[in-house]
């Protein structure tokens, strides 16, 4: 799988990925952004299997229904029900804390359509499972996947959003009038 990925991702589409994610710490949570495109997604995989990570992620429950649920299952997808009430914060934190490794990605944005502010689920959980941030984009204009050193929050919800901030602001995602850079300003 890696070597198709790689054949795909770096020969066919024409991305580069300069820098690796972290393989010196176990756990910690990826946030991808901008997320603007269906495009994203494909793109993202074939980056988690060219680079050979083991990176989970969740995704609407919807999309692990037969027939293809098994792929995303495959892929390192879990199913979730979003209109359903539950502590999402707490079960991935009880993920992190039951396995040895976990590397889990989600998108902050939490859907493709503009929003001035991000949910803040991955920052608490980061908060209450102890991992790190890494940061990871898409720069569709560069073609570029960039992934940044781990990042471990201060616990200032302000001061860490900014540091966010300073990390995607001017990222192209593919659809770039879709993302609001100024996503920090807009925290609870």
């Amino acid at each position: 799988m890696q070597r198709i990925s790689k054949f795909i991702l770096f020969n066919i589409l024409g991305w580069k990925v300069p820098n690796d994610f972290p393989t010196d710490i176990k756990k910690y949570i990826i946030i991808a952004a901008p997320h603007t495109s269906n495009w994203d997604f494909p793109v993202a995989v074939l980056s988690k299997f060219a680079k050979g990570m083991d990176i989970n992620f969740i995704g609407k429950h919807t999309l692990f229904k037969p027939p293809f649920g098994f792929i995303f299952r495959a892929m390192g997808g879990t199913p979730v029900n979003r209109s359903a009430t539950q502590n999402m914060v707490q079960s991935i934190i009880d993920i992190f804390n039951e396995k040895e490794k976990f590397i889990f990605a989600i998108s902050p944005e939490g859907t493709r359509k503009k929003v001035s502010k991000w949910k803040t689920g991955f920052y608490h959980v980061a908060i209450g499972a102890k991992v790190p941030i890494v940061m990871a984009t898409l720069d569709f204009e560069n073609k570029k996947i960039l992934i940044d050193k781990p990042y471990y929050v201060t616990g200032d919800q302000k001061v860490d959003f900014e540091y966010f901030h300073n990390y995607f602001k001017d990222v192209k995602g593919k659809n770039p009038e879709q993302f609001d850079p100024n996503f920090h300003l807009n925290i609870d």
